[in-house]
């Protein structure tokens, strides 16, 4: 996987970008957003693949397509070139050192699991919880990466270069990225492209933007975010009477997940480097 990164990071540059303004560079950023949108509305909202299970090929072409390759590759080698010169830096993208990032995935993970108990949800049992954690990774880790690394990290660099207190920037870029966040559902199929999911899940963003940028740690953002959705899903599952399915592991899902994590890993190691 390191070698494959390794080469994509050489071959996927994009040298004209370094040398643009900053607003530009965040002009790129929402051009980013606008494509990831578009794609998970052509592969996912427009032939309803979440409302179909038995939609094997379209689910993985959603995943893969949607959320891998364009979510977390492209948009982390966008991030990379951002990086190069000095329009921002991985710390604050929440790319930090291990003892920091180990101790934002436990303040995460404490502070979202803590949200999911007090919602006394329809289920604790953990291998359920497992199975749909590792079914909403992929989306959750292009949703973070997009939404949050990708515009908020750059809607908070350009104000920052324009003067901006980095308290009022990042209090901004994170507004922007809940707001965006909820309006990209609007591309999903039902339930989740109603107004009052949306704006549901707006104020979900303004969660995960305050563990973002309050914590300083995208795996701590990430892992809050991803156990934020559990409790909707898992309702769902036993709404549709499915709970039973997710009663023993699953490996595609776990699989898949493993996937989306080494890549996510291996991607802002490898290549989001500092100049």
């Amino acid at each position: 996987m390191a070698s494959i990164t390794l080469l994509l990071g050489t071959a996927l540059r994009f040298p004209a970008l370094r040398n643009t303004s900053p607003r530009t560079k965040t002009v790129v950023a929402l051009g980013t957003y606008v494509a990831w949108t578009t794609l998970t509305w052509l592969l996912e909202g427009r032939i309803q693949t979440l409302l179909r299970p038995e939609a094997v090929a379209d689910r993985l072409a959603y995943t893969v397509l949607t959320n891998i390759v364009v979510g977390t590759i492209l948009a982390l080698l966008l991030v990379r070139e951002f990086v190069v010169n000095d329009f921002t830096t991985r710390s604050a993208l929440g790319f930090r050192s291990v003892p920091r990032t180990v101790g934002g995935i436990i303040v995460g993970g404490a502070l979202g699991f803590g949200v999911y108990v007090l919602q006394q949800p329809p289920t604790t049992d953990l291998i359920v919880i497992v199975n749909v954690f590792a079914q909403v990774l992929p989306v959750s880790i292009a949703e973070v990466v997009v939404c949050w690394v990708v515009v908020g990290g750059s809607i908070s660099a350009v104000l920052r270069h324009r003067g901006l207190h980095p308290i009022l920037a990042k209090g901004t870029a994170l507004g922007v990225s809940a707001v965006l966040f909820g309006a990209y559902h609007f591309a999903h199929s039902p339930p989740f492209n109603t107004l009052a999911m949306v704006s549901l899940l707006t104020v979900v963003g303004v969660g995960t933007g305050l563990v973002y940028f309050g914590s300083g740690s995208l795996y701590g953002a990430l892992i809050f975010h991803n156990v934020m959705a559990l409790f909707g899903i898992i309702s769902s599952v036993v709404a549709t009477g499915q709970l039973e399915m997710y009663q023993q592991p699953l490996v595609p899902l776990l699989a898949t997940a493993a996937v989306a994590l080494v890549v996510l890993v291996s991607v802002e190691r490898l290549a989001v480097t500092s100049p």
